[in-house]
């Protein structure tokens, strides 16, 4: 019973011992950097996708800010346009709009130069400059869509280059072959792959967040305007 008992001190003390050794080995493991993963994943790849994420950051920083300037408009802009048609001053409406340069006043200023001819001329002149306003501000998002879609697909070019090698290393190897010889190619498969997704993810977020923002733009745009085409065809004017 005693040499029982102390059998079972012995086996609990050891793998007790190898449950503290297997923690020291986690907590001194060495942990992988970013730039080592970027190493790792290839130049090849990871080249380009860094060249695209560069990119989507650069269009969706000056996106933002081109679409929030172009969404601005003085509180009273309006009020005070209306007041100048009604007081039949023209060219102190069309002064107005030049000095405030942004897509509702270029917008307001083209029908203010139409008045006088019928509203349907002045309504068509006012979409077409919309129209104008509304490229400017999509300017860059084809882009960010492309390396929304592009960025997962070059990831996976990666992954499937990766496991080449790592098939192609097995074929070769006549005498068998070690885990540290496809390590390589098996490590750029997974590299490529989470770059590619983290990249593509990040423009999809960004694309839709643009895109948002743009809409807001144009609603407001399609407000001023039908605003702006009532203050013409009021009983007043």
């Amino acid at each position: 019973m005693d040499l029982l008992f102390l059998l079972q001190l012995t086996v609990g003390a050891d793998t007790t011992a190898a449950a503290a050794q297997a923690l020291n080995d986690m907590a001194t493991e060495e942990t992988i950097s970013i730039w080592q993963m970027i190493k790792d994943g290839g130049w090849y790849i990871m080249g380009p996708l860094g060249i695209m994420s560069i990119i989507a950051i650069y269009i969706f920083i000056e996106r933002m800010l081109a679409i929030g300037r172009a969404g601005k408009v003085e509180k009273d802009f309006m009020n005070r346009i209306k007041d100048y048609i009604l007081d039949e001053k023209m060219d102190s409406a069309i002064d107005l709009c030049r000095q405030a340069g942004t897509p509702v006043s270029r917008m307001v200023g083209k029908g203010i130069s139409k008045i006088g001819r019928p509203m349907k001329d002045i309504s068509d002149s006012i979409e077409n400059v919309g129209k104008l306003e509304i490229s400017k501000m999509e300017k860059g998002l084809s882009t960010l869509a492309t390396v929304a879609g592009a960025a997962p697909m070059i990831g996976f070019l990666g992954t499937v280059i990766g496991m080449i090698q790592t098939f192609h290393q097995m074929k070769i190897s006549a005498n068998g072959v070690e885990i540290a010889q496809l390590s390589g190619g098996i490590m750029q498969a997974m590299v490529t792959t989470v770059g590619g997704l983290i990249i593509g993810i990040i423009a999809y977020i960004c694309y839709n967040v643009l895109v948002t923002r743009m809409n807001k733009v144009i609603h407001g745009l399609e407000a001023s305007s039908i605003e702006f085409l009532d203050v013409l065809d009021s009983p007043s004017k």
